[in-house]
């Protein structure tokens, strides 16, 4: 029986011989040439192919650039501070490596003052965009001579490439029928809903998929033009699922990695996919796939075995090439996570804590406020703690005086018929619960309809006393993770959904189940009247975990499976009718 792909651990069982036969194979097969050699740094290879804390040496020829190139990256090194340092490699007149996401790390300033003399138009002005993937990658893209390609997030708008903050950024231009069609379409009103396990109908419109198609190619002949000779190219997230085939076909010479930000739905929801032949495809055009949760990396691996009829084997997925050679897909679980160090030297910052003292006194200083903070969107489950929140209060078992509410749901998607509705329904609820339950002094829930900035939302995490996270269905949820790292005082209880990805690892969190109200009203009253003693046991266990496992660990782990992936494709393209079967690999 073939072996599903299942978790980090069963993604290549490889023991240390069989790892450094593999190498010393293709190192052999590169000293053929006469060429001059070097000796690399040691370079860090996933424990799963080595013994634990061991760094296996790789020898290559340097000659050209596909020779220099064969572990993707180059030189990548793991010092004492755990940082990723990238040493220069041989000038290839492209960025070595290219990060391919639907928007730019940066925002329109709309609000830039005009700084020109009125002989022309004033200079483009932006602002970096907050948020983990961005951090993660800075240093990464600064010494690699890393390059970003993505939308500006204004229909028609044409941009010449620019450089912001060390990073040389690539506009890809969307008309206002691609956002309708390609994002707010396809991609939200097919993919999403199909993906979050159907909670809301996904529609399956041809001119949508079209769409999605020209405009993953545009973005494909981007990357393919922006990335050096040998280069890596790492793709973004289920808005761009064609693109790594459609880079391997323009570029054969470069590295691809691809991360799944979503879930992937079990193979009984995919088949409803008209086009899941062709998505399958597009995603096995990389040379690692990485997914939020084990169980998203096996349902893709299900998914291809019925669709496609690829072997997949613990090593990887084998995917046949039209030149009658193969190219294995390494699938695996690579958990995101958030800059735990920079939430927590924020939420310590004096005008922070001020400032939670502040919202507490503005709410009437209840004895407990909780709190949840969502995008608006029906995954979330905002009306399942709407509506357990209510009924606690209709049985008399929390009174407003005592407990709020605060629900921040950050604007989203308003353009989507499903989104307004959610809306509609959320509001009417809080508006009947509050006519119900208000007091002169007090409310019962406090409904934000609006984006915060970080300071922000520092301060509301630390004046919550429960944070409710209560999706129905999420990647990862990293805003359970901010609460988290935002609680240096080890007080503070997170109700957690077992179906967002957090759940996998924090585990000392409450887990509910949404769908269950009285389950989940039960353990709001267990959050609200947790002794300290109990937080504080719980909270130190989940602030070792988030600490432990930052989005610089999640990076680096990533990009070291991306210099693996290059090595034994290279080895295994190169060289078609050596013994490269899986008795090597298992």
């Amino acid at each position: 029986m073939i072996a599903p792909i299942a978790s980090a651990s069963e993604m290549a069982q490889l023991n240390h011989d069989s790892a450094v036969r593999q190498v010393n194979s293709l190192s052999r097969r590169l000293l053929s040439s006469v060429r001059p050699l070097v000796i690399a740094p040691m370079i860090p290879v996933p424990n799963r192919y080595l013994r634990m804390g061991r760094l296996l040496p790789l020898r290559y020829p340097v000659a050209d650039r596909s020779d220099a190139s064969l572990l993707a990256l180059g030189n990548v090194q793991a010092h004492a501070g755990g940082t990723l340092v990238t040493s220069n490699l041989p000038p290839g007149g492209g960025a070595e490596l290219v990060v391919v996401a639907n928007r730019l790390p940066v925002d329109r300033v709309q609000d830039a003052p005009d700084t020109s003399d009125g002989s022309s138009p004033a200079p483009e002005q932006w602002r970096g965009s907050p948020g983990g993937l961005v951090t993660a990658l800075e240093p990464v893209m600064r010494g690699a001579n890393g390059a970003w390609v993505g939308w500006a997030g204004q229909a028609d708008l044409e941009l010449e490439p620019f450089d912001f903050d060390g990073t040389r950024l690539i506009p890809v231009t969307l008309s206002a029928e691609d956002v309708e069609l390609y994002y707010e379409g396809f991609s939200n009103d097919t993919i999403w809903p199909l993906y979050h396990d159907v909670i809301s109908p996904p529609r399956y419109i041809m001119p949508w998929r079209e769409a999605y198609v020209r405009v993953n190619r545009r973005f494909a002949a981007a990357a393919a033009e922006a990335v050096a000779q040998g280069g890596t190219v790492w793709v973004q997230d289920y808005q761009l699922q064609l693109v790594p085939k459609m880079l391997r076909e323009l570029r054969p010479d470069v590295t691809i990695g691809y991360f799944h930000h979503i879930p992937f739905p079990a193979y009984g929801l995919y088949s409803q996919l008209p086009w899941r032949k062709q998505v399958l495809e597009g995603l096995l055009g990389a040379d690692v796939i990485g997914f939020q949760r084990v169980a998203d990396a096996g349902n893709f691996a299900r998914a291809v075995r019925r669709q496609l009829r690829y072997e997949t084997r613990a090593s990887g997925i084998r995917v046949p090439l039209p030149d009658g050679q193969t190219h294995v897909a390494a699938v695996q679980a690579f958990p995101i996570s958030i800059d735990t160090a920079s939430y927590a030297e924020l939420a310590s910052r004096p005008e922070v804590i001020a400032r939670a003292a502040e919202i507490r006194e503005g709410l009437g200083n209840p004895r407990r406020i909780v709190l949840g903070v969502d995008r608006l969107d029906y995954t979330k489950g905002i009306r399942h703690r709407i509506k357990a929140y209510g009924e606690l209060l209709a049985e008399g078992r929390i009174d407003v005086a005592d407990v709020t509410l605060v629900q921040v749901a950050s604007p989203s998607r308003e353009r989507v018929a499903a989104y307004m509705q959610l809306r509609d329904e959320i509001e009417l609820s809080v508006g009947r619960i509050n006519g119900t339950f208000d007091s002169t002094g007090h409310s019962a829930i406090r409904y934000l309809h609006h984006s915060y900035p970080r300071e922000e939302m520092a301060a509301l995490f630390l004046a919550a006393d429960v944070m409710l996270v209560t999706a129905v269905r999420d990647g990862m949820n990293l805003v359970a993770k901010e609460y988290v790292a935002a609680r240096a005082d080890n007080r503070g209880v997170l109700v957690l959904s077992e179906f967002a990805g957090a759940s996998d690892e924090l585990t000392t969190a409450l887990l509910i189940n949404p769908h269950d109200i009285e389950g989940l009203k039960d353990a709001i009253m267990q959050a609200i009247d947790m002794p300290e003693a109990e937080q504080g046991r719980r909270m130190r266990a989940l602030r070792r975990r988030v600490f432990k496992h930052d989005i610089e660990a999640w990076s680096r782990t990533f990009l070291a499976a991306l210099q693996h992936a290059r090595a034994h494709n290279q080895a295994h393209i190169r060289h078609p009718h050596d013994e490269t079967n899986e008795s090597h690999d298992a």
